[in-house]
Order: C-alpha cells, then sequence, then structure tokens
C-alpha cells in the first residue's frame, strides 16, 4: 500500500505506537520521537540466524506470494470488485495470516487506494491494479500486480514498464549485497596476510575511512529511483513522482524511509531492514492528487470520546487492527451499518485518518508493481516472490 510524498522532505516524523487494551479501555503508547527517520532503517530484529521476526517476515510473504497466484486466477471481466476483495482476504486468512490493509482494487486513472465498499457494485474492467498485503504478528508483506482486462496493447506496455522497473531496482540490490561480499571477503584476506604481533588498533583516520567505504556501499534511495524511472521513460511513460515504496517495520506500514520513483537527489542508504519496492507507471504526466474518500483509515490515537457507538467502534479498531489499516466495510461486517456513525465522529474527532484515493492529475491510466525485500548484512530476500 503506498505511501504519498506531498512535495516536502520525504523524512516522516512518526510515532511509534503500540495498542493495549483491557476489558474496558485501549490505550496509545507513543515513543514520542520527533526527529527525522530519514537515516535510519526499520528496526527488525536479525541477531539469530534465524531471528523470531525473521520467521514471521518470510512467513508473511510466503502467503503474500500464494494469495497474488489466487487473485490472478479469479480476476476476470465483469466480477464484482467486492466479491474479489473478499476472496482474496478471506484466501490470507485460510493460509495462516491476517490481512495488513484492505485489498486495493484500483482501476486506470486510480492509482491506488479503491478497496470496495460494504455495498460496492463496480465491476472488474480496464487496467486494473491489485495491492495485497499480510500481516503476521504486524509484520507486514506488500505486493501488487497489473492486470488488463480489455487487451490493450498500452495497457501491456504499461503494465511491462512498472514491472520491469521493479526488476531492475532488485537486481540492483542483488548486485550491490553480491559485489560487497566479494570486497568484504577480499578485504578479508588481505587484513589476515598483513597482520603482525605489533597492530591492535587501526587509527582514527583509518577508522573513519572503513564507515566512509561501508555507506558507500550501501545502496541509496536515489540510485534505485533512478533506474526505476530510467526503466520506465524507455517505455515511453512517466514515473509518478509523488508515489514511493517505504520502509516497514512492526504495525508500522510506512515507518519512516520511502523509495522514491525518481532521483530524488536525497541520498538516504538502505540498511538492513524490511522494505516494500513499487514504481508507478503512467501515461499521464506523472503526478498523482487526492480523490474521492476510500473507506480506507488508520487509528491515530485513542482519545476519549463521548458517543457509545464510536467507543465501541474504537475499541473494536484498536483491539482488531492496532496500527494498520481498515476499512469500512470490515467494521460493518463485525458491527453492522451503525457503525459508519461511529466512524465520521471518530474522524472528525481526530481518532482516525480516512485515507483519500490517489488519482492521476491527468486523468491518464497507472500501472503498478510490488514487492516486499528484507535486506540483511550479506543477502536480500524478495519475500513476496
Amino acid at each position: 500500500m503506498t505511501e504519498k510524498q506531498y512535495g516536502g522532505d520525504t523524512g516522516r516524523v512518526t510515532e511509534r505506537t503500540v495498542i493495549n487494551l483491557d476489558k474496558k479501555s485501549a490505550k496509545v503508547i507513543a515513543d514520542k520521537n520527533k526527529s527525522k527517520v530519514n537515516k535510519t532503517t526499520s528496526k527488525v530484529n536479525l541477531s539469530s540466524p534465524v531471528s523470531s521476526d525473521e520467521e514471521k517476515i518470510i512467513k508473511a510473504g510466503k502467503i503474500a506470494s500464494e494469495t497474488k497466484k489466487y487473485a490472478a486466477s479469479i480476476i476476470k471481466p465483469g466480477v464484482p470488485l467486492l466479491e474479489i476483495a473478499e476472496k482474496i482476504e478471506s484466501k490470507i486468512v485460510e493460509l495462516g495470516g491476517k490481512p495488513a490493509f484492505p485489498v486495493n482494487l484500483s482501476i486506470d486513472n486510480i492509482a491506488a487506494h479503491y478497496t470496495p465498499s460494504h455495498d460496492d457494485k463496480t465491476t472488474a474492467h480496464g487496467l486494473l491494479k491489485v495491492d495485497i498485503g499480510v500481516s503476521i504478528d504486524g509484520w507486514a508483506a506488500d505486493t501488487a500486480f497489473s492486470v488488463d482486462l480489455e487487451n490493450s496493447e498500452e495497457n501491456k506496455k504499461l503494465i511491462e514498464a512498472s514491472k520491469k522497473a521493479l526488476e531492475n531496482a532488485l537486481k540492483l540490490i542483488k548486485d550491490k549485497i553480491e559485489k560487497n561480499i566479494v570486497k568484504v571477503n577480499k578485504d578479508k584476506i588481505g587484513a589476515d596476510s598483513n597482520v603482525n604481533n605489533n597492530y591492535q588498533y587501526a587509527s582514527s583516520s583509518e577508522r573513519i575511512l572503513k564507515e566512509s567505504n561501508q555507506q558507500d556501499e550501501q545502496i541509496s534511495t536515489d540510485e534505485m529511483g533512478g533506474m526505476i524511472s530510467e526503466v520506465i521513460e524507455s517505455f515511453g511513460f512517466s514515473p509518478i513522482i509523488n508515489l514511493s515504496g517505504h520502509s516497514m517495520n512492526k504495525y508500522e506500514l510506512h515507518a519512516g524511509i520511502t523509495i522514491p520513483n525518481i532521483n530524488d537527489k536525497k541520498n538516504i542508504r538502505l540498511k538492513e531492514g524490511l522494505y516494500a519496492i513499487e514504481p508507478f507507471a503512467t501515461t499521464g504526466s506523472g503526478r498523482v492528487h487526492d480523490g474521492k474518500p476510500s473507506g480506507i483509515y488508520e487509528l491515530k490515537e485513542t482519545k476519549n470520546i463521548r458517543s457509545p457507538i464510536a467507543r465501541e467502534v474504537l475499541e473494536f479498531i484498536a483491539k482488531e487492527y492496532n496500527t494498520l489499516p481498515f476499512c469500512s466495510r470490515w467494521i460493518i461486517k463485525k458491527l453492522g451499518t451503525k457503525a459508519l456513525f461511529g466512524l465520521k465522529q471518530l474522524e472528525d474527532n481526530g481518532n482516525i485518518h480516512h485515507y483519500s484515493q490517489l488519482v492521476e492529475v491527468q486523468g491518464s491510466k497507472v500501472s503498478q508493481a510490488e514487492q516486499t525485500i528484507l535486506i540483511e548484512k550479506d543477502k536480500i530476500i524478495v519475500t513476496t516472490e
């Protein structure tokens, strides 16, 4: 599920939010870290050979991969989007996961954040983008693909552009890591051959040079963005410059680092952590703006609200979804249509954020491709392949 950039610094000021619920109330515990996080990365515990966090990340990715294959098999022109969404989300649960966010089924010029409402009558058509998220204990896998449902050569070429951009971006990371491994091994051999009994510590200047070299060996977001835009433009299309991939952490789909679809000159280094890479290609100008309300929400805080129905909805959201996105369709299924009033009151009270649909500014078609990667010290795992 993509992150929209609004033209300013892409470093996000975030609060790490964990929801603890007893029988009567929900409480937000926030880490008030107000510094920008554009120089850091997701804090995945990779200290042991196969950590508990890593196992959950890998499992989420496998479920997402299987669900993606299933989704591709059931999508046909004319099938209601509501039916497709509910089958995809049910498949995630059947395979042992939870939806990390409502499945996005965005058609043509809607780039992202369209999920069917509880009474949606829209059917699959045009250029359909399918964005799927899976959560295992808050650790997410985020993956997407596009489908041509009108046998259009332009659609097929647009889909190929975002797909190839993703493939090349992933290859760039893999090649960089493999190159680093070779360099580390050569350095180790050289160090071993030159060691002597009088050598104990590197000088300050040597340590500084080593740290500088290590930073140079890390992949940067502007390198990736440059690769993505170069590939998309080679097809004759435009990358969407204000949509991006993102780092992820536990119960945080957007954890601070953004991965642009262009060379944004930020030179942010991708260290060990979990990331979603998602190129968007368009026949239009390459920007999106906010469209209609999407029916997708995210919990921001559990401050008190007087309305009984709003309190009921709030407690259910905090317990069931924590800080991961959810949709009105899910709430209605549990609490009935009365929950719509509660959602509106929570939105007005500042408890929840309501996402907008993201629409290409010229009304032009958009394609999307996405994979989740786990970057470790000596390898990259594409969890959703």
